[in-house]
């Protein structure tokens, strides 16, 4: 197994999950783990560190890392904190050297960045303070329409006709749906425009960056096929998904946490 200073531990404090990464000094990946952040982002942060070293069967006290994320600051073990724009920018292009567009879609936050060449962030841009374009969006509809997130998108994808979602509010939107349940629509043409919508929210802000295939969509609203359907074809691009979509910014700061080790 590798020395502790051919290693690099990449944590991403997410809003939501917390992601951690261990990578060798090749850059490949010897573990990886996820969990819910909840209320206290430290011990989420130091869980995982815990199961990266029982996956590996490895010590990592003292491996090079660093921490990302909107909770970066709380991974107290990190050497260094470094922001997500860069550590997405950084793991895409491990995985995906092609891509010039990344849009990000978390829980509670959603960026589009366009990439250079080098792999680092050339522009960005980040979503307003409402929640209307993010994980939380479905997370609220999915809960109005009492299904899971997952039959909220298979419902969408059975859709012929998806109803318009026409705010772009969430408390707003959520009253729309409440409408449309009640005046008799379709669940899968409700749970259609509110995928549709999403993506439209989201298409928009691309365009402020301004598109620049290949793209690529992370995080964990990137499992999500409606939402992938309907932002393509908003963006009239086809995307590129990673096989680990939440994991790209834990796996950006596990390869420069290589560039500085501890």
């Amino acid at each position: 197994m590798s020395d502790k200073e051919e290693l690099g531990i990449g944590v991403d404090v997410g809003s939501t999950t917390t992601k951690a990464v261990l990578v060798d000094a090749e850059g490949s990946v010897l573990a990886r783990f996820l969990l819910p952040t909840g209320a206290a982002a430290q011990k989420a942060a130091q869980d995982c560190l815990d199961e990266l070293a029982a996956a590996a069967g490895l010590d990592l006290a003292d491996v090079s890392t660093v921490s990302t994320g909107y909770g970066r600051k709380q991974v107290v073990y990190a050497q260094q904190s470094i922001t997500e724009i860069t550590c997405h920018c950084v793991g895409v292009h491990r995985l995906h050297p092609e891509i010039r567009t990344i849009i990000d879609v978390g829980g509670q936050d959603s960026k589009v960045i366009r990439v250079g060449p080098n792999g680092r962030p050339a522009d960005f841009e980040l979503n307003d303070k409402c929640s209307a374009g993010t994980g939380r969006f479905l997370e609220v509809m999915a809960r109005v329409m009492q299904v899971s997130l997952n039959e909220l998108a298979q419902m969408a994808l059975q859709s012929q006709s998806p109803c318009t979602i026409s705010s772009t509010c969430t408390v707003f939107a959520e009253s729309e749906v409440i409408g449309r349940i009640g005046a008799g629509d379709s669940p899968a043409d409700i749970a259609a425009g509110v995928h549709k919508s999403m993506a439209a929210k989201i298409a928009a802000l691309s365009r402020r960056v301004g598109i620049n295939p290949p793209v690529c969509i992370t995080g964990g609203v990137a499992l999500n096929p409606a939402f992938r359907m309907f932002l393509g074809q908003h963006l009239d691009t086809e995307l590129v998904v990673p096989a680990q979509p939440q994991f790209t910014g834990a796996l950006g700061a596990a390869l420069l946490a290589l560039e500085s080790p501890s």
